[in-house]
This record gives C-alpha cells, sequence and structure tokens, in this order.
C-alpha cells in the first residue's frame, strides 16, 4: 500500500525558491527561519540572513534531527538512519512562507520538506508521512477535509519542575480557582493576550475560528477553520509556538500537555474529517438525497479498527496516557455516535454538505502532521477494507470498558503488531519512532515522583 510521492527537489527550475526571493525583497526580509517539524512536533532548523537565504539552493541538516527525543537525547537503536549521519537537504515549501510578526527586525519562517542528496525523500519527515497518505487519497479521486480543535492551559510560570502548575494571574488581580466552562467573563480575563495572539495569527494566515474556555481551569480551546490537511497540520504547528510567545509576552506560561495538572482534564485535539470527489466537490460521506453513504461507514469502521494501534501517534508521550481516563472529558473507547461527546469518534449534527467524523482521541500534545496523518490513514484503510462499523451509541460510553492502550509501551506494541499500518506509516519511520518513544520511556521510568515518596518512602 505504500505511495510513492513526487517529491524530489525542483532544483532545475527553480520554481521554488524564485517565487521566495521575490517576496523576501517585497517584504525587506532581513532574516529567514528555515524550519521542519520533529517527531515531537518540536520547530527545529536555522536562522541565516535573508539575502543568504536567496543564495542558496537548499539548507542542510544531519538526518538524525529526526532521532532526537523530547529530552534532546539520541536512542540507542539508529538502524533507522545512515550510520553515517550525513546531511539531509531542506527545501522550502513557498506556500508555508510567513511573517515572523513578534520578531524584532523583520523576519520570515518557512517550512521546509526534507530529501537526501540524490532527491529521494526523507521517510522520517512528519510532513513526507502525511503528504504520502493524501497522495494514496488523491489517486482515489479523494481530497480529505479536516479541522483541528485545539485544547491548551495558561499557567503561571513555573520554574521548578518539581512543583506544580497553577492558573495564572488575570485582569481581575486573581488566579481562576474553579472551573469555568464556556465562560466569557473568564476568557475576558485574558483579554490582552488573545488581542496579540489574534494579530499575530491574523499576520500569519492561521485561520481562527472560534475561541472557548474549556472544563479546566484556565483551559481555552481554539478551533481552526477547515481545509487542506496539510495546510491545517501547518497552522497547527505555527499555532503552537505563536500561543507559547503571546503568552510568554504577558508573562504566563502555555502549555499544550495532554494532562498538565492532577484533578484538571487532560487537552486534546480534535480532528473533524471528511472526504470530497475531487471531480463533483461533493463531500462522499452523503448521497444525492442527502443520506450518509458507505463510504461513511466504512471510513468510520476504518478508525474503529485502526485507531488503537495508532494510539502512540495521537498519544505520543507518556504523560498522555493520564488524559484517557473515565469521566474525564477523554474516549476510553472507539465506540462512535451522533452528536455524542463521551465516544471516541463523535459525529457532529450537520448538513449533509458537512458531514464529517471527529476523532477525537488525539491529545494536544500530539504532531499535528502525524496525528491527521494517523487518522486518515485509519479512514483510509475502512474504506478500502469496507467492513461495517458497530452500531452508534446514544448512551454514556463512559460506562463501556476501555478499548485502548493504557500506557505508551502498550501503544508502541499494538503499532509494531499492524501490518497495515506500518505500511503505509513505512518501516523506517516506525523503527525511528519507536525507536525515539522507547527512549524516551526508559528516560521517564529513571524518575522518582513525589507519589512514590509519599506513600511508600515509609510504608513498605
Amino acid at each position: 500500500m505504500n505511495a510513492q510521492v513526487d517529491s524530489t527537489p525542483k532544483e532545475a527550475d527553480d520554481s521554488r525558491i524564485t517565487p521566495i526571493r521575490e517576496w523576501l525583497v517585497q517584504h525587506n526580509i532581513d532574516e529567514v527561519e528555515g524550519i521542519i517539524p520533529d517527531m515531537t512536533g518540536i520547530a527545529r532548523g536555522k536562522i541565516i540572513p535573508a539575502a543568504k537565504y536567496s543564495e542558496e539552493a537548499g539548507l542542510r541538516l544531519p538526518e538524525a534531527v529526526f532521532m532526537q527525543t523530547v529530552t534532546g537525547d539520541y536512542p540507542e537503536d539508529w538502524s533507522a538512519v545512515n550510520p553515517a549521519d550525513g546531511d539531509i537537504i531542506l527545501w522550502p515549501d513557498p506556500n508555508t512562507i510567513r511573517h515572523v510578526p513578534w520578531a524584532s527586525d523583520p523576519t520570515a519562517v518557512i517550512i521546509h520538506d526534507c530529501y537526501f542528496a540524490d532527491g529521494s525523500p526523507v521517510e522520517l519527515a512528519p510532513r513526507y508521512v502525511l503528504r504520502k497518505i493524501l497522495d494514496m487519497y488523491a489517486k482515489k479521486g479523494w481530497k480529505p477535509v479536516v479541522a483541528p480543535e485545539l485544547e491548551f492551559y495558561l499557567v503561571k510560570p513555573n520554574t521548578d519542575s518539581d512543583y506544580p502548575l497553577e492558573p495564572p494571574i488575570g485582569r481581575s488581580g486573581r488566579p481562576e480557582i474553579g472551573r469555568q466552562s464556556f465562560s466569557i467573563d473568564a476568557v475576558n480575563e485574558f483579554d490582552p493576550l488573545f488581542e496579540d495572539l489574534y494579530d499575530y495569527c491574523e499576520r500569519q494566515n492561521i485561520g481562527i475560528d472560534t475561541l472557548i474556555h474549556e472544563a479546566g481551569a484556565a483551559q481555552m480551546e481554539v478551533n481552526l477553520l477547515h481545509g487542506d490537511p496539510m495546510e491545517l497540520a501547518d497552522q497547527a504547528f505555527l499555532f503552537k509556538r505563536t500561543l507559547r510567545e503571546s503568552a510568554l509576552r504577558h508573562k504566563m506560561y502555555a502549555t499544550f500537555m495532554g494532562k498538565p495538572m492532577q484533578r484538571e482534564p487532560g487537552s486534546a485535539m480534535h480532528i473533524h474529517q471528511s472526504i470530497v470527489d475531487t471531480q463533483t466537490g461533493r463531500n462522499i460521506f452523503s448521497d444525492e438525497d442527502g443520506n450518509s453513504t458507505d463510504f461513511f461507514k466504512w471510513h468510520i469502521s476504518g478508525l474503529q479498527k485502526y485507531l488503537p494501534a495508532a494510539m502512540s501517534l495521537f498519544a505520543p508521550n507518556v504523560n498522555s496516557y493520564r488524559r484517557i481516563t473515565r469521566y474525564d472529558a477523554a474516549p476510553i473507547n472507539i465506540q462512535w455516535g451522533y452528536d455524542n461527546r463521551t465516544v471516541g469518534l463523535r459525529v457532529p449534527a450537520s448538513t449533509p454538505e458537512a458531514r464529517r467524523v471527529e476523532n477525537r482521541l488525539p491529545g494536544a500534545d500530539a504532531n499535528p502532521y502525524l496525528a491527521i496523518a494517523a487518522s486518515l490513514i485509519c479512514g483510509y484503510l475502512g474504506m478500502i477494507e469496507k467492513e461495517e462499523p458497530t452500531e452508534p451509541i446514544a448512551g454514556c460510553a463512559y460506562e463501556m470498558p476501555y478499548e485502548l492502550p493504557r500506557s505508551l509501551e502498550a501503544a508502541l506494541e499494538k503499532l509494531n503488531a499492524c501490518d497495515p499500518l506500518k505500511e503505509i506509516l513505512g518501516k523506517k519511520f516506525v523503527t525511528g519512532y519507536t525507536a525515539v518513544k522507547e527512549s524516551e520511556l526508559a528516560t521517564f521510568i529513571q524518575v522518582i515522583s513525589s507519589w512514590e515518596r509519599e506513600y511508600l518512602l515509609l510504608n513498605v
């Protein structure tokens, strides 16, 4: 099922570099941030003078950039990369060029794709993984449409990781001490921050639809406008950085941790997804009479069948699994239902043209490229295998058994045991991703928590 993507750098015709050179001159740019998303979704790359960027045909980084863990370490298993750790070429996507609105000097940021010297793509690159699945859809005459919803917490600056996080001080001079779901006044407490955020996002073409207060103390949610999956993954990637920068300017932290505070709900990145026919532009989840189609049911069946095996891409950190808790605003299974927020797969009330599935499994800490790719892969496999989903759930799915891995270790085992997912993601990618996450897990296991000291020190 592997797809071959035409992603060779276009060095001969200079088609990517020329419009960027013109844009940099037109906007009097002094510096360029050439970035890529790594496995975690952290922006890696180089900052160089604009004049030098225009003269060079591609930046270079070591291939091992994709093997770096969130702690800054590297795994023992390097089999996914060349042992010589040679350079990869970063080739700019001209559609991603934007101003860096908070920079003191005129600065542009450009997201890059990654290739080897022979023009072949770097299979470990998250952007390539997403492009692969989009190419597979295109060959079937399908175009996915997605809309991510990102939840996050605002917290007081915390420079000592031994201390729990706390809500920040708002305009009133007081922290939020109780849950204020959907409260306008609670959002207004942070108006100066959000005014900067909206301005920064508008200047970067990040399409914010709505901003609401979620269930946790100082927990918010931003919905991005629906559109092309690669464009939306780029926007989510840039939004995280933009929000963190906005918060720092107001003496706060913004965190996308899956579960940053005990006794508070975790943060999700719900992904709404539908498919349109590239010839007609019609949503293939609805027929001409407005009824749901077989494709709609098959897509759901694929999500139900493969989401547990893809869980490590939706919950990529040891902390992620603290969010997957019964009765805590997060799904614990892969049941589905109409306008039901207790299931893993919700079908929102909509017109036939907007019929879609909301995947509620991904955490806000997930890499948006990998989470969107994995969700679309699962639905794609369902439409190829053409199996029936379970019956929709009308009641509370929290009362039903757990159907998802409860730890990163269990999730990685399921991923490596699932041949269809491994084939599409690429065996090299799965090997590298597993090595990175197992290394992070090994580092975490060495940490002795305050709970262990509190309850075990003098009692066992």
